[in-house]
């Protein structure tokens, strides 16, 4: 025997005694256990995940099973899980299971209606999780009637040998129903959608015509799954890979994703701002919608993860009604036909890839697909909606673009309204025609021709006052597709896109010491460079050597910086995560106790229905009974409670602790910025004291030496004039003329 019951075991590979009988494996967390011992004689897998029994053909001794309380929602399914070959079988428990009730089941129902030999106590429980109609009932009181005439005629659903229709059986005296379309596959062969489908669309898109792939239908994560890796991904990788082959044009590329909430309001998902979003119409470009935040991408690996991404923050932001959200990614692809000429045209193309949520019943529970709405509009030429989403629809199936369907169906079998409706909703959207063809456009010469009508309109509205209403509304109109054309520039967009991501791309603390290490490494190469030579030079012109002690100063100064910097981002970046690490540990230490007392309280509770099952009294003594095992449960849940409480209540002062010493680490982190600034803030002001004292002693040795010069030139004019007059003064005894024409002068 051997015990691994409330282990946490996850996977099993391998058991290697050949003399076990007894193997107990409940309370874990088992997915698949395949290949048992033959040796066994009671297996015990209550309470794991198990979605399928494991292969029991070489069990021929097992005598007991228990596999309650997982996740299969049939017994026996087909070959290697026929619980009838177990000759030995005679205890078998599988309740709580979430079956689903369908022609699948059959076969179970079967077995346990005709087996004799084998004790299932249990049965009662053995309860429908789905469909929604049968949902909470016995599976033994479900009617085969149904399953037993669609057997008859072999599947519900069954794919013609050419790989090009569905012939769809009602179940009834009704003739099977024939649907056709391009290539019907399943999931098993996913892939070959490209080589038919998928490739010429990425072919058509590349070369300049708009393309679009709608995906419907079911909506299980094995399906999404399949899409996003599948199909998604390898569109997009074969879709770069044809434009960037084109190494002799210029190119551009960006992303856009929109998510449209069940009401036909429409989100921005790569918006910052969430701007509103609007559908315009421009007389060259076509429609466009307004407000809309492209992206500039360089690979698919690069478009791939924003897709991933905003597909996350579609499921966080919706919550419990994502199911029921649609969305649509964009690739837009702009090429320079000359790229060598400034007036070059413009081969304009977008890829859309459409995520349409609902059912084509109108008792689906996930609403009613917008496709249905826009397929029953198109054929009985009603107008169209004006949601965003209807138009674009709309758009895709009927207007310039080359368009691929691709509708995912799960038959159910028993009460399946979705398959039929599917199917014909599909069939009618086939019929739809639309013509694609390359758009192609000058930016340069639209936005002049808008020019010369604005400016021809102005005229026009100076020279005479009629119809100045509309006038005022058609300077608008041009108005604002000029502004549109001005927004098409690649280097605008260029921009737009680089604030999109340095806003929505944060920066984490991992990256940010990285960032700071790598600084400090450059200023510490710098520094070394200087000094090298520096003492290289040795003492040479006074001006360099001066100047490089300047620069050196400066390199110490940013490293001491870069350095004070470091310590706080690392002290930052250890504090959050280890905030991180104890938050998750906390939650995990929670969760694992949670389990625990729930597996406690239901191990009793089982104990006090066997218990009580076994026991013979009536009457007071029964209900006395009864109540002391509930007043037992009850204890155990409200003890269960506290400790969980006193739990929450430790991990709560634990984190009101870790806040406080973050709070301190970020008061201790602003007073060393403040001291920082403070001491640059000093010196600075030492700086600029010093150069005000040396500018003032120099300009009052400008004054002392002016005022010198000035003394001096005023003790030279008076030797001068005293010349002058001794000068005269000869002159006149001498009786010279001259002497007495300066004197009258």
């Amino acid at each position: 025997m051997l015990n691994l019951s409330h282990s946490g075991i996850t996977e099993v590979n391998s058991l290697l005694s050949a003399s076990l009988e007894e193997l107990d494996l409940s309370y874990n967390s088992l997915e698949v256990f395949d290949n048992p011992l033959q040796s066994l004689k009671k297996l015990y897998l209550s309470n794991n995940r198990l979605t399928r029994l494991p292969s029991l053909d070489s069990l021929s001794h097992l005598q007991q099973l228990s596999v309650d309380g997982n996740q299969l929602t049939v017994l026996i399914r087909g070959a290697g899980a026929d619980l009838s070959a177990l000759e030995q079988l005679d205890s078998l428990h599988a309740a709580r299971n979430p079956y689903q009730c369908e022609c699948g089941l059959k076969e179970t129902i079967t077995f346990l209606d005709d087996t004799d030999s084998v004790s299932v106590e249990d049965h009662p429980d053995f309860l429908c999780a789905t469909p929604l109609a049968q949902q909470g009932a016995q599976i033994m009181n479900l009617s085969l009637e149904a399953c037993d005439k669609m057997s008859k005629g072999k599947e519900c659903v069954v794919i013609g040998e050419d790989g090009r229709g569905v012939d769809y059986n009602l179940g009834k005296d009704e003739e099977a129903k024939s649907f056709s379309f391009d290539q019907v596959v399943t999931a098993d062969n996913i892939q070959s959608f490209h080589h038919e489908l998928l490739q010429p669309l990425t072919e058509s898109t590349s070369s300049g015509s708009n393309g679009a792939l709608l995906i419907c239908g079911a909506s299980t994560e094995k399906i999404s799954t399949l899409i996003d890796c599948s199909i998604i991904k390898q569109t997009l990788a074969n879709l770069f890979s044809r434009v960037l082959s084109r190494a002799e044009e210029e190119s551009f590329i960006s992303v856009s994703f929109l998510q449209f909430y069940p009401d036909g309001s429409a989100v921005d998902l790569l918006s910052p701002n969430r701007h509103t979003l609007k559908l315009v119409r421009h007389p060259v470009l076509g429609s466009l919608v307004g407000g809309l935040c492209e992206v500039c991408v360089c690979s698919a690996e690069e478009a791939f993860t924003l897709y991933e991404t905003c597909r996350e923050t579609l499921k966080a932001s919706a919550g419990s009604i994502s199911s029921r959200c649609s969305s649509l990614f964009s690739v837009a692809i702009e090429r320079k036909l000359h790229p060598e000429e400034v007036e070059s045209e413009v081969c304009r193309s977008r890829l859309q890839l459409f995520s349409l949520a609902g059912g084509a019943s109108r008792t689906d529970l996930r609403g009613v697909s917008p496709l249905v709405k826009i397929v029953d509009q198109t054929q009985c030429e009603a107008a169209t909606s004006d949601k965003l989403l209807h138009f674009l629809l709309n758009e895709a199936l009927t207007g310039n673009s080359r368009t691929v369907l691709i509708y995912c169906i799960h038959p159910q079998g028993l009460l399946d309204d979705e398959t039929p409706s599917a199917l014909a909703v599909a069939q009618k959207a086939r019929s739809l025609v639309t013509k694609a063809s390359p758009d192609r456009w000058c930016p340069r010469a639209t936005e002049q021709e808008i020019r010369d009508d604005i400016m021809d309109l102005r005229k026009k509205m100076m020279s005479q006052e009629d119809n100045e209403v509309h006038n005022t509304y058609r300077l608008a109109e041009l108005t604002q597709n000029l502004q549109i054309v001005k927004n098409q520039s690649w280097e605008k967009r260029r921009e737009e896109s680089k604030k999109i991501k340095d806003k929505t791309q944060s920066c984490r603390p991992s990256r940010c010491i990285r960032e700071i290490t790598d600084t400090m490494k450059y200023l510490q190469d710098q520094l070394k460079q200087e000094m090298e030579e520096h003492i290289r030079e040795g003492k040479g012109n006074a001006e360099k050597v001066q100047e490089r002690v300047a620069r050196i100063q400066q390199l110490r100064e940013a490293l001491r910086e870069e350095t004070l910097m470091n310590g706080a981002a690392t002290e930052k970046s250890d504090l959050w995560q280890q905030s991180q690490l104890e938050n998750s540990k906390a939650q995990e230490r929670r969760r694992l106790l949670k389990e625990d007392h729930g597996r406690l309280i239901q191990e009793e509770v089982e104990k006090m229905e066997r218990d009580l099952a076994q026991e013979l009294t009536e009457g007071p003594q029964r209900e006395l009974l009864v109540l002391t095992r509930e007043r037992q449960v009850l204890v155990l849940q409200i003890e269960a409670l506290r400790a969980e409480a006193q739990q929450a209540e430790r991990d709560l002062q634990n984190q009101y602790h870790r806040h406080q010493t973050e709070l301190h680490c970020l008061r201790e982190e602003s007073l060393q910025v403040f001291r920082v600034f403070r001491q640059v803030s000093e010196e600075q002001r030492k700086m600029s004291e010093g150069r005000y004292r040396s500018v003032l002693l120099e300009a009052v040795q400008d004054a002392v030496y002016l005022s010198a010069q000035n003394q001096q030139l005023q003790a030279d004019n008076k030797q001068l004039r005293k010349a002058l007059g001794e000068l005269k003064d000869t002159l006149a005894v001498r009786g010279d003329p001259k002497a007495e024409l300066t004197q009258q002068q």
